[in-house]
């Protein structure tokens, strides 16, 4: 998530946003593209009729809109609007709004671990040429605030033309395959430091 475009301002609509059904759906969309409610029940694990709703609320809140139909028309398309999701605190948010931003944001990480424990789980199942060319990778990193802003920035324009949502199928070459970018750039927190125990439990009496 970057802070560049933030358009996400409205606690409602961040509360909605964030539940797990909601999200995989909204993902769902974005990623294969527009589909009725049952289509997008069996991937989230809930009823046709509990989809339904989900999507109405995500309509509201202007996530997905009705996509042009297809066949006879009979069933209704949902399709994600051409917006991308960003969100990130402002020095001015009032507390309802950061508190709504933090809900997200904290659903947004369980969802991206999900996915990362769900592809470990998966590594040994892999063709050996995927397997090799997955990876994860934690680096600590010394820079100033501008320095992080511009490197989110730079990793996000060499991100952008693989993205899913605007590189379909026939734009990608053979043998692609959806595949997951996590990038986490923030300012390391103070830990609290335990101390030393107060026996020592390891001593052989």
């Amino acid at each position: 998530m970057t802070r560049d475009g933030d358009w996400l301002s409205d606690p409602k609509a961040m509360r909605a946003l964030a539940h797990p059904a909601r999200l995989m759906i909204l993902n769902r969309l974005g990623v294969e593209g527009s589909a009725t409610a049952t289509e997008v029940a069996e991937i989230a694990g809930i009823t046709p009729s509990a989809a339904s709703y989900h999507l109405r609320m995500l309509a509201k809140y202007g996530f997905v809109e009705d996509a042009p139909p297809r066949g006879d028309g009979r069933e209704r398309l949902w399709r994600t609007v051409d917006r991308p999701l960003s969100v990130g605190i402002a020095p001015g948010d009032q507390p309802d709004v950061r508190d709504a931003k933090m809900s997200l944001m904290l659903a947004f990480r369980r969802e991206a671990d999900e996915e990362a424990d769900r592809a470990l789980a998966n590594a040994g199942r892999e063709p050996a040429e995927w397997r090799d060319a997955t990876v994860f990778n934690r680096v600590r990193i010394r820079v100033d605030v501008e320095e992080l802003v511009r490197l989110n920035e730079e990793i996000r324009k060499l991100i952008e033309p693989y993205a899913a949502r605007q590189r379909g199928e026939k734009d990608a070459p053979g043998g692609a395959r959806i595949a997951e970018a996590q990038v986490n750039l923030f300012p390391v927190a103070p830990r609290v430091v335990p101390g030393l125990p107060t026996e020592d439990h390891d001593a052989v009496s």
